[in-house]
């Protein structure tokens, strides 16, 4: 047993026969590392911002330059191979980014008042009470609001047997996600991305961040609000076109906190290989002082270029924007203030790897204010409370800036956590502190608050590394940092996190390798938390679900164990037993379909649908059979929305599927198909909705509406094609 932080008191734990470590602070012991240059600082003017800048694309350049060179010196001694179009001096386009990317309340529902819907439906699946989150798709018990081929669409949901369209509005770009509260609807849209942008350093959304960054999709961000008082005629009331892309977003009451992160600063014409260096001619001559001089030589002039175009690139014209325009009686009238004009409320970060925009911005629904933070870092995770907003940014060891946690060695992954306080209107959320994590998060769920306390859960390393380990902290804000208190270290070595859960003063961590761990934790004392319980089972949990106090259920990927690994196979619901922390116990278990079966609930827990009231579980689905080991099913059985009965006791009830024309997976090569991977799930359908014994199942091309005793008979079928 060894102690990574030398600032905290050993807690013994060998009576469980584990190998981790749980700590608390010890008063009046040496500052936490790298808690200083986690820390944001306010930026004095746009000068300070653009200036910081320069110097980390400069330092981004130079590093990239010599890994160039150092390639080039070791083509003189080994000889020529193939460069690509870098041997003919080709330019790129360089930013301060290091490049691609790197391969709780239940939801229940609602009790309509209206008079005229559902008396029960089910709601957005959020991680918090009373904070929503952005998704396509909500619901009030009587209407059903969504975005589908580039339409906001209102419908009329109950009776359910007559649903019916009574709207449709066009919206600008490809809206992706929205909120729907009094009479007002707040959608999101991706513009198309201007030539400059790279296409492959961003990528979709990411919502299970195994092997994804939380950089959004790179495109610019329309935010389009609309008055929806007369559901038949929904009108523009306001837009806002931002040069960022969206992150995240949360509404509480009627304002709405959106995380915007602008693509980094960029400047054409930088390069990292000399024009006319011939690497190959010069290889014939070996290695001699006089071919090493010219390599030298070429690139000490390329930086020199490189640096004279860096000090020339007008940065100011790459700093976040917002165009604000509202409508009335048809007309437009756009505002000439911009929130970031001037970089007022801009903070810098010191980690030294991330020049990225990344900003909170609030506005009100009903409204016309807009209010903004924003930090020179890097993006994240996003987690909320109703108070507060935390971003969650993951670090990596490179060589390209100053390490800032711990020995790199033993600690090459960190995160650190900004808060930030939000408001009940739209102004500036207050930054509050920041803090730093040995290890990386997996999502939101790796954030939980309880009673002052922030709980992390972090993965350091990747497998199949035998020193991967985890870790679970206990923050607290004090003054303008977020301090470990107490952590719980080299949990489950050899392993990686899953899924994170936390409820109330327990925490609940499934990491895996071969064997999916479950393990409970106590943070009943928050500067000493401990593990009160293990439970190894076959396969593992992407995501968890609180039941009840008592009860967690989880879906995830069953697996056959191979001895060093395990294959993953198909989907697996399963349902533990937690009254007793010490004894976790598996008391339900369903495995569906084999290899290559998939679900968007697997790795998105915005369509994972249990309606408490009724103890339904609706889950997209995609059934293969045919698959063992590690090949994949060869046979779709199944594509539509399962739906289960969820007891404590009697388990899992297959109530049936609601089915959906089977795909021609031939015709579309990037279709989904029975070559699912486990940590990129995806489904044809991808939502559900329950309004009482009616459930809703939602494709990109139509609605199907059946009873949940006759799901495979819809009661109606509603196209959402134009």
């Amino acid at each position: 047993m060894r102690t990574l932080l030398k600032t905290c008191t050993l807690v013994s734990l060998l009576a469980l026969g584990t190998g981790f470590v749980a700590c608390s602070s010890e008063p009046g012991a040496p500052a936490q590392t790298g808690l200083a240059q986690s820390a944001l600082t306010p930026a004095a003017s746009c000068d300070e911002v653009e200036s910081l800048l320069r110097e980390r694309l400069k330092q981004n350049m130079i590093e990239s330059v010599e890994a160039s060179r150092t390639s080039a010196l070791e083509q003189l001694d080994s000889g020529c191979y193939w460069w690509g179009d870098d041997l003919a001096g080709g330019n790129v386009v360089a930013s301060t980014g290091a490049g691609g990317p790197v391969p709780g309340a239940p939801s229940g529902g609602g009790d309509s008042d209206s008079g005229g819907g559902a008396k029960e439906y089910s709601t957005t699946n959020t991680q918090e009470a009373d904070v929503d989150e952005a998704d396509f798709i909500k619901n009030d018990g009587e209407h059903v609001y969504l975005l589908a081929h580039g339409q906001f669409q209102i419908f009329d949901a109950w009776p359910a047997a007559d649903t019916h369209r009574v709207a449709a509005v066009e919206i600008e770009g490809d809206p992706k996600k929205l909120f729907v509260h009094e009479q007002r609807a707040l959608v999101y849209s991706s513009l198309s991305p201007s030539a400059s942008e790279d296409p492959y350093y961003y990528g979709g959304e990411c919502t299970y961040g195994y092997d994804c960054e939380f950089t959004g999709d790179g495109t610019p961000l329309l935010v389009t609000e609309l008055d929806i008082s007369d559901l038949s005629a929904p009108t523009v009331v306001r837009t806002l076109k931002f040069s960022g892309s969206f992150i995240n977003a949360r509404r509480i009451g009627s304002t709405v906190h959106t995380v915007v992160s602008s693509p980094e600063p960029r400047v054409d014409g930088l390069s990292t290989w000399p024009e006319g260096l011939d690497v190959c001619a010069l290889s014939e001559q070996g290695v001699t002082p006089g071919t090493v001089g010219t390599v030298n030589v070429a690139f000490e002039r390329l930086v020199d270029k490189n640096l004279a175009l860096i000090d020339a690139a007008p940065l100011d014209l790459q700093l976040p924007t917002v165009e604000d325009t509202l409508y009335r009686d048809g007309e437009a009238l756009p505002r000439a203030d911009d929130p970031f004009e001037g970089c007022a409320n801009f903070y810098v970060s010191h980690t030294g790897d991330g020049q990225s925009f990344l900003s909170v911005v609030s506005t009100e629904l009903g409204g016309d204010a807009l209010g903004q933070t924003t930090v020179v870092g890097k993006p994240g995770a996003v987690y909320a409370t109703s108070e507060s907003l935390y971003i969650a940014s993951r670090h990596q060891y490179g060589s390209t800036y100053g390490w800032f946690y711990e020995d790199a060695a033993a600690t090459p992954d960190a995160t650190t956590i900004h808060k930030f306080a939000l408001s009940d209107s739209a102004q500036p959320s207050a930054y509050l502190g920041s803090g730093v994590v040995k290890g990386r998060v997996l999502n939101q769920f790796a954030l939980s608050e309880h009673k002052g306390y922030l709980r992390v859960a972090t993965t350091t390393g990747h497998l199949p590394d035998p020193e991967a380990h985890n870790t679970v902290a206990s923050l607290k804000q004090e003054g303008g940092e977020l301090v470990v208190k107490g952590m719980i270290d080299h949990l489950a070595p050899g392993e990686d996190i899953r899924s994170a859960r936390f409820y109330g003063d327990v925490g609940y961590v499934v990491t895996f390798k071969k064997t999916d761990p479950l393990y409970t934790l106590d943070f009943s004392l928050p500067e000493a938390p401990r593990v009160r319980g293990e439970l190894k089972i076959p396969g593992f949990s992407t995501y968890m679900h609180m039941i009840d106090a008592g009860h967690v259920m989880s879906i995830g990927y069953d697996a056959d164990d191979q001895g060093d690994f395990a294959w993953f196979q198909g989907i697996m619901l399963q349902i533990f037993d937690v009254t007793n922390l010490d004894d976790p116990k598996l008391t339900h278990k369903e495995v569906i379909g084999t290899r290559g079966s998939s679900s968007d609930a697997a790795t998105d827990h915005l369509a994972f649908n249990y309606f408490a009231q009724r103890g339904l579980l609706g889950l997209p689905m995609v059934i293969c059979e045919g698959g063992s080991g590690g090949n994949f099913g060869d046979t779709m059985t199944f594509s539509g929305l399962l739906v289960y009965k969820v007891d404590v006791d009697e388990g899992f009830t297959s109530l049936g599927g609601v089915p959906h024309p089977l795909p021609d997976t031939s015709a579309d090569p990037y279709a989904v198909s029975c070559g699912s991977w486990w940590s990129q799930a995806s489904s044809f359908v991808k939502r559900s909705v329950f309004l009482e014994d009616y459930v809703y199942s939602v494709s990109e091309d139509e609605i199907r509406v059946a009873h949940v005793n006759d799901l495979a008979t819809p009661a109606a079928i509603v196209p959402l094609t134009p």
